[in-house]
């Protein structure tokens, strides 16, 4: 079963960037897959923020022209890079992996948590 671990989360302040990082044991997985992150914030339903494949890349409204979905598919990792982070950005941040663009994550990272201070 494959294990994804994310990394990069932290505290920032409103306007600030950071970058998210996302690993996949399995070999390939990266390329594989449909790629996404998600996020959750504390009282709300867990969100789709970004995804990436072969063959795009998608965006939630609220992200766009601020984050930036990648991959390597040479490293088998993910990221993304999140600029202009305001007081609807912190949540817990997931990186998941879909069988198909628009369908259910069969894989979940553990989260990484974004704070933003103002």
């Amino acid at each position: 079963q494959v294990q994804l671990v994310e990394s990069g989360g932290g505290l920032v302040q409103a306007g600030g960037s950071l970058r998210l990082s996302c690993s996949a044991s399995q070999v390939n997985f990266v390329l594989i897959y449909n790629m996404a992150w998600y996020r959750q914030a504390p009282g709300k339903e867990r969100e789709l923020v970004a995804s990436i494949d072969t063959f795009e890349s998608t965006y939630a409204d609220s992200v766009k022209g601020r984050f930036t979905i990648s991959r390597d598919t040479n490293e088998n990792t993910m990221s993304l890079q999140m600029n202009n982070l305001g007081p609807e950005d912190p949540a817990v941040y997931y990186c998941a992996g879909r069988r198909l663009q628009g369908g259910d994550p069969f894989a979940w990272g553990q989260g990484t948590q974004v704070t933003v201070s103002s």
